[in-house]
């Protein structure tokens, strides 16, 4: 009897422990797969904010690129305001002169040449520019009327400024001598006609007229 008893209770013993193998079997195995699926979760979640921060990156480059687009156009439009600005002062000028045409004779004209491409004034520029800077000084009602004028050679916008800057020069060096800046009248016209080289030195000149008031 003893015996038989003992034969039945080693099944049932094996059974048990047969039963607590597979739990532990079951745990290892719902253990790996949840560090597999979190490894893969992980793997992921790094790709997708790795693409998120190269997309943040992208927004910050057309971000800095609008911005210097931005300023370009701010430039562009300040220049253009300046542009409009000193032709409104041009217009305003000549209207002025214009208007006073009649009131204004010239005295004397003397023509200041320049070499090509120049318009630094030269010693004999000043030279011939003193008799006139001296009646200035002893006649308080006499002014001087400068224009400016280049060759045909290059285009029209960089020949009107170039005969600005011949006529600045000349301006610059009555002012210097003495002369009071509102007697001083200067405006740059660009470029005259002429064919052959001995023509287009000539048309390279600031005119310089001295007036008096007809009153």
């Amino acid at each position: 009897m003893r015996r038989a008893m003992r034969l039945a209770v080693v099944p049932a013993i094996l059974v048990l422990a047969s039963g607590c193998a597979t739990k532990d079997w079951v745990k290892n195995l719902v253990g790996q797969k949840e560090v597999e699926i979190d490894q893969r979760v992980g793997t992921r979640v790094g790709a997708v904010e790795g693409r998120v921060g190269e997309q943040g990156q992208k927004v910050t480059w057309i971000e800095a690129k609008l911005g210097t687009v931005e300023t370009t156009a701010g430039e562009a439009r300040t220049r253009a305001d300046s542009a409009f600005s000193r032709a409104d002062e041009v217009n305003e000028r000549l209207s002025r002169l214009w208007s006073s045409r009649h009131k204004r004779q010239p005295v004397e004209t003397v023509h200041v040449q320049f070499g090509f491409d120049k318009w630094d004034l030269t010693d004999g520029a000043q030279t011939a520019l003193t008799q006139i800077i001296k009646d200035l000084k002893t006649n308080p009602s006499l002014t001087v009327d400068l224009e400016g004028y280049t060759d045909p050679v290059g285009t029209p916008a960089y020949n009107v400024g170039l005969s600005q800057r011949r006529v600045e020069a000349v301006r610059r060096y009555f002012i210097e001598q003495g002369t009071e800046m509102p007697r001083v009248h200067s405006i740059g016209l660009g470029p005259l006609t002429g064919k052959s080289s001995e023509e287009h030195a000539k048309l390279r000149r600031v005119t310089v007229r001295l007036m008096v008031n007809q009153d």
